[in-house]
């Protein structure tokens, strides 16, 4: 009973599993399971079909048709008296009691105002405006997957980083203990670093909450089961970036490389090809025709091998006063575009300034936070051996050992957060995810 109690308890951690895991694993996965990606799938496969559907709008209209009827005997009453009036009799009908006939008839569009070459055109743009779309999603999800994982990193350092500090704050209450029994300090002093042991306890149950969380977080962007533990790559903290590149330059790059741009300026041609089609209606459409016809009534008719051939024009008359309401809105949906693009254009020159200047930030922040930690090291060292000569009061020592330990988590933040401000500066360029 005691052992299979055991084994009950056991089954949870063991059925947690383990994953080591790089950066660009994570981002392999990350655009293998993401739900937007796959629906921006359905999207393309929806606008490819209306591309498929446009062209064929200018193949050839088949359609036949058949009719077999039963009929009873009509009564008739034929006034008009027969030219023979040496018969005596009167007329004679044949016997109808059924009919069957059946057509075929075939058209070829040959003009239609252009209709259908600009429709053509706005669906194979629309196509590839949805492409670009589904391209610009795409480095958003290699954004938020480098974020994720940064964060993660950040997060396991975190708690590893004030275990060590707790694991030292334990020793010094354990000496300061110690010391108080044999009178060699104070028990305010005792009470002061007990004190700073449960904030740092405090503090690592908050680290470790928002390690978990940090964990699941990243395995439900993953596809992964939410009780995976990851074990991170630390290899992913060189992508840094070492560009020399300026503003100037990354913006011109953006220019060129924005998918988001690129899809408004597909967006631009397909509304274009929309206003042709819009001005179509102005003009009469021209078709092919042909077809065949077969009847048959009993005692009364058989048609066979009746084929006719012609050419069809029609016009809409109703077109001159409604067409123009149609060319206005295409218009006015294609200023909307250009409107659209002018903003874009403006948030890319934010973006990329914003981005650049976060990165230039962050790179500067590592060399400062490593200044930082050599700086805070060396002033935990010589203000615990004041506190040992009795130099410096415990307070300094306790406020040297935090100090210590902020400068370290700075320092991990500092060269994680570099890797998503270079990112984000590829992904505001326009050139994020290009070798994924």
């Amino acid at each position: 009973m005691f052992l299979g109690m055991l084994l009950a308890w056991s089954l949870p951690g063991e059925a947690q599993t383990s994953k080591s895991l790089s950066l660009n694993e994570a981002i392999e996965l990350g655009i293998k399971n993401s739900k937007q990606l796959k629906l921006n799938q359905t999207k393309i496969t929806s606008a490819l079909n209306a591309v498929k559907s446009a062209n064929a709008a200018q193949l050839p209209e088949a359609s036949v048709s058949g009719s077999y009827l039963r009929i009873n005997q009509p009564n008739v009453d034929l006034k008009m008296k027969s030219d023979d009036n040496n018969g005596g009799g009167g007329e004679s009908f044949p016997k109808v009691d059924q009919v069957a006939y059946g057509l075929a008839t075939v058209t070829v569009p040959l003009f239609s105002g252009f209709k259908l070459q600009a429709g053509k055109e706005s669906a194979r743009y629309l196509a590839e405006a949805t492409k670009l779309d589904a391209d610009h999603d795409r480095e958003a999800v290699i954004q938020n997957t480098v974020a994720a994982y940064s964060n993660l990193y950040k997060a396991t350092v975190a708690v590893n980083l004030v275990q060590e500090n707790l694991k030292q704050s334990q020793q010094r209450v354990s000496d300061f203990v110690s010391m108080e029994k044999n009178g060699i300090m104070a028990r305010n002093d005792l009470l002061k670093a007990q004190l700073q042991q449960s904030n740092v306890e405090v503090a690592l149950t908050q680290a470790e909450s928002d390690r978990n969380i940090a964990n699941v977080n990243m395995d439900i962007l993953l596809g992964l089961p939410e009780d995976t533990k990851l074990e991170l790559d630390t290899t992913f903290l060189g992508n840094n970036g070492a560009t020399e590149k300026n503003v100037i330059e990354w913006e011109q790059l953006a220019v060129q490389k924005r998918k988001d741009a690129a899809s408004l300026q597909a967006h631009e041609k397909a509304a274009n090809a929309d206003i042709k089609s819009a001005k179509a209606d102005y003009y009469p459409s021209l078709a092919l025709t042909g077809g065949y016809v077969a009847a048959y009534i009993p005692n009364v008719i058989t048609v066979t091998n009746a084929v006719n051939v012609g050419v069809g024009l029609k016009y809409n008359l109703s077109s001159l006063w409604k067409t123009g309401d149609k060319v206005e809105d295409a218009k006015n949906r294609l200023k909307a575009v250009q409107i659209n693009e002018e903003m874009l254009t403006d948030n890319i020159h934010l973006q990329v300034n914003q981005a650049y200047e976060n990165y230039v930030v962050s790179r500067k922040k590592i060399d400062m936070y490593e200044t930082a930690i050599e700086q805070a090291d060396e002033n935990y060292r010589i203000t615990k051996n004041k506190h040992t000569n009795s130099l410096a009061t415990t307070t300094d020592l306790l406020e040297a050992d935090v100090a210590e330990l902020q400068a370290k988590l700075n320092y991990t933040s500092a060269r994680a957060d570099a890797v998503v401000a270079y990112n984000k500066l590829l992904q505001a360029a326009g050139v994020l995810g290009e070798n994924n």
